[in-house]
Formats: structure tokens, C-alpha cells, sequence
């Protein structure tokens, strides 16, 4: 009778499951900070794919993490059409039909700063990042990405990506943006996964201020009028509020970001026995679902939809 009268229901069709692809072959190595997460090379990438596929998880969102030596001030390597990422898309594409497979824009990973754009003398410079951005989802379309993220907060990226992958013959390929993107203490762990901390100072010019909420809505509004498809809320936990503003006002898919301190912070807690990790892990996510979430990209998705299937 509970689940007859449930309002919401969770299903591994809402998941989206981030990865971290790396230079080299053979490697499947776990992130400390990130339990049951792992960096992985293109093939053993491929071969993580196919299981997430297998468990009913419709997408992944990849993510690049080049060597240093190729890191520079302009993110040269972004937009390699043999970069780490393009290959593996190409690699995803040829082997696992059928899973979407969503890449990250962004530039943090490929500059030698550590910063989401162009820095020139210590500051972040807006306009000159937007055409790296918009060249490295090109790159990723033409490697044959279903979908582009860009995660940058640059103002004016989604028009500048959506312009050139029209020029291009790229206007089928969607944008999901992340919209309203706080410069949060929850990304600490993922830093550590992407190699992309910043080398000075940090990134609250262009990432949002945690105490504001009607700026995310302003956000959100203006990327989809740039061309957005999907709109993005990240962290997520500590923005529920924001994701349920979101899905009020606007009626574009939703997604919400599950961030790698929200699941590290579980994952300590269940090793020492603190918590039901299923049961918590279950909750929180029909959270993010209750909230108004059409989407939710999380770390614990395989775990998730295993659980899933089991309780039906």
C-alpha cells in the first residue's frame, strides 16, 4: 500500500554516472578521497560502460584528465581531437551503442592554473575563454558526444557553444548547462579526481555565491535563452531549495548534481558504521527526485540501480 499511494519513485532511468577517464592502458585505480570510484584508461573505461549499461543506467558524464606536461595557460589540450576525452568518446561510441554518452566542457583540467578560463595577470578573463569553450565541444561533438556540459560558469558560454555547433552542423546535439553552479566546499574530493584545483586563489568571480538564490534563477533564465536544453543544479543536498525553484518557474529538464563531497561524506560514514548506506543513499536521491530533479548525476548510480531493481 505504500508504494500504491508513493507521490514520487526513483528509477535508474534518473541516473547519470560520472567517470573519469586517464592517459595509459591497463589502469583502474581508485581516487582516496572518492571510495569506489576510480580513474580509468580508455579500455577499461569501455569495459565500465558496458556494466553500467547493463544495470539500466541510460548516460554517462566523462570526464578528462590529461597529463601535466600537456597542460597549459590557453587549455590547448581541450580541444585536441586526440585528447583523452575525443578518444574516448570515439572508443564508447564504437563499443557501447545505445548509452549516452554527455561530456564535460570545461578547462580547469587542462590549464597549468587550475582555472575555469583564460587568466591574465591573476584575473579570470570572460570573453577569450567562451571560444576555447565553444572549440572544445565542437571537439567533442565531431568525436561523436550525444551530449555537451559545459560546467565553466563563464557568462555567455551556452550561446557561443550553441552558435559554432550550429555552424557546424551540430544542431541536433543538446546542452545541458550547468545553470546554477556554487562555488561550494562540497567539491573538494573531485578535485582531487580531476586534477584540477586552482593554483591560486579560487573560483568565486564566476561560480555562484552559496546565500543566493534568486541570482540562480537569473542564471538559469539566461541559458536557456542562449540555447540550454537541460538546465543543471550543483551541489545538490544543500541546494534542494534551488532545484525545487528551478523546476517551479521553468519547464525544461532538470538536473541535479549529487558532488563528490555529499558522496564521499556517506561513504565515510558507512565504513564505520554509522549509517545504512542503502537506505541513506536511497533517501537522498528520492530527495533530489521530490525536489523536482528529472535527473540526477551521482557517483553512487551503479550501487543505486542494483538497489533499485532489487526492491521491485
Amino acid at each position: 500500500m505504500r508504494r500504491m499511494v508513493g507521490e514520487h519513485r526513483l528509477s535508474a532511468d534518473q541516473l547519470i554516472y560520472p567517470l573519469f577517464v586517464v592517459p595509459g592502458k591497463g589502469v583502474k585505480e581508485q581516487i582516496d578521497s572518492m571510495p569506489g570510484v576510480h580513474h580509468f584508461s580508455i579500455e577499461r573505461l569501455v569495459t565500465e560502460a558496458q556494466e553500467v549499461k547493463r544495470l539500466g543506467i541510460p548516460a554517462i558524464l566523462l570526464f578528462g584528465v590529461p597529463e601535466d606536461r600537456k597542460k597549459n595557460s590557453k587549455a590547448r589540450e581541450a580541444y585536441n581531437p586526440k585528447g583523452i576525452v575525443q578518444q574516448a568518446v570515439a572508443a564508447l561510441k564504437r563499443s557501447v551503442p545505445g548509452l549516452v554518452v554527455i561530456t564535460d566542457v570545461c578547462l580547469c583540467a587542462y590549464t597549468d592554473h587550475g582555472h575555469c578560463g583564460v587568466v591574465k595577470d591573476g584575473r579570470v578573463l570572460n570573453d577569450p575563454s567562451l571560444e576555447i569553450l565553444a572549440k572544445t565541444a565542437l571537439s567533442h561533438a565531431l568525436a561523436g558526444a550525444d551530449m555537451v556540459a559545459p560546467s565553466d560558469m563563464m557568462d555567455g558560454r551556452v550561446g557561443a557553444i550553441r552558435a559554432l555547433l550550429d555552424k557546424k552542423n551540430f544542431s541536433h546535439l543538446p546542452i545541458m548547462s550547468y545553470a546554477a553552479k556554487y562555488s561550494s566546499s562540497f567539491y573538494g574530493p573531485f578535485r582531487e579526481a580531476a586534477e584540477s584545483a586552482p593554483k591560486f586563489g579560487d573560483r568565486k568571480s564566476y561560480q555562484m555565491d552559496p546565500a543566493n538564490l534568486r541570482m540562480a534563477l537569473r542564471e538559469v533564465e539566461l541559458d536557456i535563452k542562449e540555447g540550454a536544453d537541460i538546465v543543471m543544479v550543483k551541489p545538490g543536498l544543500a541546494y534542494l531549495d534551488v532545484v525545487a525553484a528551478v523546476r517551479q518557474k521553468f519547464h525544461i529538464p532538470v538536473a541535479a548534481y549529487n558532488v563528490s563531497g555529499e558522496y564521499s561524506m556517506v561513504k565515510a560514514a558507512a565504513q564505520k558504521g554509522w549509517i545504512d548506506e542503502k537506505a541513506v543513499v536511497l533517501e537522498t536521491l528520492l530527495g533530489f527526485t521530490r525536489a523536482g530533479a528529472d535527473m540526477i548525476i551521482t557517483y553512487h548510480a551503479k550501487d543505486a540501480a542494483k538497489w533499485i531493481k532489487e526492491a521491485k
